[in-house]
């Protein structure tokens, strides 16, 4: 028998193989410490060529890597990646840091099976800081690793490189103010590639900006405080000065926020001038305390259909790097679906909105936003907020709908809790990239939230298995369902299953004697291809569909595996909480006994990247590997019941 604890990982993960990579194919410098001016822009143009290279043939995130060629040269001039740490925000701009760091000639793998990640990565090179998939996390590590600096009384710098897109998170701010008010030193590099912080006010406020940066006036503002405070009156005057100078500037340079902080401030800069940005990077690395350098960057920076459209190239799948025209045509998928359907609900009924946490298009609401403005709600980076927001708007009778990937409504736990779930309201959530979504990896797979949204109170979790189910659970999710409701569907497309849904939390796909084949979702494609095969080796198998998940339906699933005797649930989540567990434990306290009981999931490690298909299989989760694992196991009980007899 095999048990429900059973491990599921694979028997060995790729790891990336840091001595097989060539330094370089683009002539990169050993230390980019020693090269001028001159070869620093000729290395920051054959970066950019590189970069278009490979994330048109790989797909990525392009624009924001080409908008920090000049950023990310700056820093490797100034700091040493593999002593200093360098935190980047997100991290989808850190392809230039890999190519900079030894992996340039590992570019080709960028986002495969076993290759180079898309983020930063410990584990594959020491000058990845820290793992950064997720939004405005890079102050808050960052004044981590000064202080374990400064009780270690060891040397070396901190820099935080932080996106403008992530200053519309929480965490960021929480982040900068214990950062200002700590006193470490530690630079915060602010790129500002879009998001205005406050106005600039006219042209003497550029003016007085560009003259505060120049190299005459950090140096006489060093030599004037040293003068200064060599003899008593000296301290005096500076500080008279320094006020006056203090009040000229916060009315004219938007730099108050960061200094009320505890920051010295600098900037704005220009992000594309490598030379500039050398200089200032020298002068804030030897400045004591927090120093924030506020930098302008332009998305897309160096090729033109990416600077037109910088939102399409943010990531994006292969393309024709003349015309940049993307070289497979868009495909219908789970969250155009999702999308259409929204609207259809919400031109009868006036009470619905929808959320999305910084990710229009990506979550299909875009035609949503164009139809309703008034009914649309884009909160930024700040899934927390835009789940008490629903709260709010659920508690004064509108029907908030939020879009959210999976692996970004982890953020959002407590909330779920305090402000939906306790009071029981009306919040819908539609999750979605649920389960397994390839080539970003560990940090963006959805396979959490079928565990922690199972322990949130009155709480109903949908899983529809093709459009017109999808469809349909919403309806029934907006008008039917009382209380917290999700609503699951994975990256990508339908499959073969097209069925309808016919309401019913548990459906019975398939009929058989042998076995109970059970899942949910877009897994019912696998399970009845799998059924045919093994129906061609003598073996029947009955096949168990799941559209409800939370609570967990058990009387039709029950009375297969007391038929059949013998169970098997796939599923692509974590083994913690999976949906497989509950059902052997309730299995257990209802006392009904299997020959047979086996889970295949995702082990207790999140898996790599790689394309879904190669996942699946890896993990066992494909068809054929369904199939064999089924017949070898049913042969065995076979073999062993005529061998008793």
């Amino acid at each position: 028998m095999l048990s429900a604890r059973q491990k599921n990982r694979p028997s060995v993960l790729p790891k990336f193989d840091r001595k097989a990579v060539p330094r370089s194919v683009l002539n990169i410098p050993q230390n980019l410490h020693l090269i001028n001016d001159a070869e620093a822009e000729v290395l920051c143009a054959g970066l950019r060529s590189r970069l278009v290279e490979v994330v048109s043939r790989q797909g990525g995130h392009l624009a924001s890597n080409l908008g920090s060629v000049e950023l990310t040269v700056a820093l490797h001039r100034v700091f040493t990646p593999e002593r200093d740490r360098i935190v980047f925000d997100v991290g989808h701009q850190c392809y230039c840091h890999k190519m900079l760091t030894g992996r340039a000639g590992a570019m080709d793998t960028l986002r495969t099976f076993g290759g180079l990640s898309g983020f930063p990565k410990p584990g594959e090179s020491v000058c990845d800081a820290f793992v950064a998939g997720h939004a405005s996390t890079a102050v808050s590590a960052a004044v981590g690793m000064a202080r374990a600096r400064t009780l270690q009384r060891k040397d070396y710098k901190v820099v935080a490189l932080l996106g403008d897109g992530a200053l519309s998170g929480g965490l960021a701010y929480e982040g900068l103010s214990d950062a200002g008010d700590s006193g470490e030193p530690l630079l915060v590099i602010l790129n500002d590639n879009g998001m205005s912080i406050t106005e600039n006010v006219g042209g003497v406020a550029d003016y007085l900006a560009r003259q505060r940066l120049k190299p005459q006036y950090l140096s006489f503002k060093r030599g004037y405080k040293k003068v200064m405070n060599a003899f008593f009156l000296g301290k005096h005057i500076y500080r008279v000065t320094h006020r006056v100078k203090t009040a000229i500037k916060e009315t004219l340079l938007p730099c108050s926020l960061f200094e009320d902080m505890g920051f010295t401030y600098l900037g704005p800069v220009d992000g594309h001038d490598v030379k500039g940005l050398t200089r200032l990077m020298k002068y804030a690395k030897e400045l004591p305390g927090p120093v924030l350098l506020h930098v302008r960057t332009v998305k897309g920076k160096g090729y033109a259909p990416a600077e037109a459209e910088p939102d399409r190239f943010h990531g994006i799948g292969p393309f024709d790097p003349a015309t940049g025209k993307n070289l497979e045509p868009s495909k219908p998928n789970f969250s155009a679906a999702f999308g259409k359907a929204l609207c259809a609900l919400a031109e009868k009924d006036e009470r619905i909105c929808a959320v999305t946490a910084a990710m229009t298009p990506g979550t299909g609401l875009d035609g949503f936003a164009k139809a309703f403005p008034e009914r649309f709600f884009d909160v930024g980076i700040a899934e927390g907020h835009a789940v008490t927001m629903c709260a709010g708007l659920a508690k004064q009778g509108m029907l908030p709908v939020f879009a959210v990937y999976s692996t970004f409504l982890q953020r959002a736990y407590d909330m779920l809790i305090h402000d939906v779930a306790l009071q029981g309201l009306h919040v819908l959530l539609c999750v979605d990239r649920a389960g397994l979504v390839g080539e970003d990896g560990e940090t963006h797979h959805g396979v959490f939230d079928g565990a922690f949204l199972d322990t949130i109170p009155g709480m109903t979790v949908l899983c529809p298995a093709n459009y017109a189910e999808l469809e349909q659970m919403l309806y029934k999710a907006v008008h039917q369902i009382k209380g917290p409701v999700a609503i699951r569907y994975p990256r990508g497309g339908e499959g073969a299953y097209k069925e309808p849904w016919d309401g019913e939390p548990v459906t019975l796909l398939r009929p058989g004697a042998d076995v109970t084949l059970a899942g949910y979702g877009t897994q019912v494609n696998s399970l009845l291809e799998a059924a045919t095969l093994l129906e061609q080796e003598g073996v029947s198998a009955e096949v168990v569909k799941l559209n409800t998940v939370t609570p967990l339906p058990t009387e039709l699933l029950f009375g297969s595996v007391e038929k059949t005797g013998a169970l098997w649930v796939y599923e692509e989540t974590m083994a913690a909480n999976c949906v497989g567990r509950r059902i052997a434990a309730d299995l257990a306290l209802s006392g009904v006994r299997t020959r047979c009981l086996a889970l295949r999931n995702l082990g207790d490690k999140v898996p790599p990247q790689g394309t879904t298909a190669q996942l699946r299989k890896i993990y066992g989760l494909d068809t054929e590997s369904i199939a064999r694992q089924v017949k070898e196991v049913t042969a065995r009980e076979k073999a062993a019941g005529r061998t008793s007899s």
